[in-house]
């Protein structure tokens, strides 16, 4: 495989909605990324895919949501792909990824046979403060190497490969029913799978709305009336589905503005500061290194340079 440069800014929009763009019939994409320190698409995304990422070689650490998880070569996240969740720029970063991407659909949908749905509990019976990791070292550690290995040798074999599509599910089927074995413990039934997914649901018009850039930021109640919920049901709901409150969640879709316009080149930072209403410069530089690992003159710098 060729590691190429990881650069998703294309597929981003102003709330960190990471669109992949897929086969209607093959909603699958197999991607070798390398990641180098200040090289590499920043910010939180989020994506209706599923996803799995493999270290091959280096170090990586990985927020999700509220969590940290740190990464060596082998070790498998599964991503809960709703909550926010970003690659941590840090001094020295230098590793190659292989990711997974797929649309539930692949597996499971209407129609499906019933015990299907069992492929993806590893994506969605994740527990709050507990993100799924099969580590290289477990046991299960090499049959799922091999797995995602077999998986990247029929997705590259190339579109005019014989029977490819088919191949490469049953790679990735084998692959999710290591994952689901060795998850099986997570205390989560069918029905929470669903309302889950139900949840997820709810908020779609909302997130639409704050997809949009024209479109007002709502305050907390009226988000809140937007799903048909109470002010309380709706924040504990939005963290569980999000992993981070509402009012963090408005916080993170203006410093994804910032970083927009701080690419396009034509304000100051001082400006851009200002414009998206954060009461002074420096605290607008804390909150964008906290997001990004680096400050705004910095961010700046890093993206003249991979320009």
């Amino acid at each position: 495989m060729t590691f190429e440069p990881h650069d998703i800014s294309a597929q981003l929009d102003a709330s960190g909605l990471y669109q992949l763009p897929f086969q209607r019939e093959f909603p699958l994409s197999v991607r070798a990324f390398h990641y180098r320190s200040g090289r590499f698409t920043q910010g939180a995304t989020w994506h209706e895919q599923l996803e799995l990422f493999c270290p091959i070689s280096g170090s990586v650490g990985v927020r999700m949501g509220d969590q940290m998880v740190r990464l060596g070569p082998g070790d498998l996240l599964v991503v809960d792909n709703q909550k926010l969740h970003n690659v941590i720029d840090e001094p020295g970063l230098d590793a190659q990824v292989v990711v997974v991407s797929f649309l539930p659909e692949l597996v499971y949908s209407l129609g499906s046979l019933s015990h299907d749905f069992a492929f993806l509990l590893p994506f969605y019976a994740q527990l709050e403060d507990r993100p799924h990791v099969l580590r290289g070292t477990e046991v299960a550690g090499p049959e799922a190497a091999a797995a995602l290995r077999q998986l990247a040798e029929e997705f590259f074999r190339g579109p005019a490969a014989p029977y490819r599509e088919a191949a490469c599910k049953a790679r990735l089927l084998l692959l999710l029913s290591v994952l689901l074995r060795r998850f099986q413990d997570a205390d989560v039934m069918r029905w929470q799978f669903e309302r889950r997914r139900q949840m997820a649901h709810r908020f779609s018009k909302l997130l639409a709305h704050m997809r949009d850039p024209s479109a007002t930021k709502l305050p907390l109640a009226a988000a809140a009336r937007m799903c048909g919920m109470s002010t309380s049901k709706f924040t504990r709901s939005f963290k569980q589905v999000a992993g981070m409150p509402y009012l963090a969640f408005l916080t993170h879709l203006r410093l994804a503005e910032a970083a927009r316009l701080l690419r396009i080149g034509d304000r100051t930072i001082a400006e851009v500061a200002d414009l998206l209403g954060f009461s002074d410069q420096s605290h607008f530089d804390r909150r964008f290194k906290r997001a990004f690992g680096v400050t705004p003159s910095q961010f700046q710098k890093q993206d003249r340079v991979a320009g």
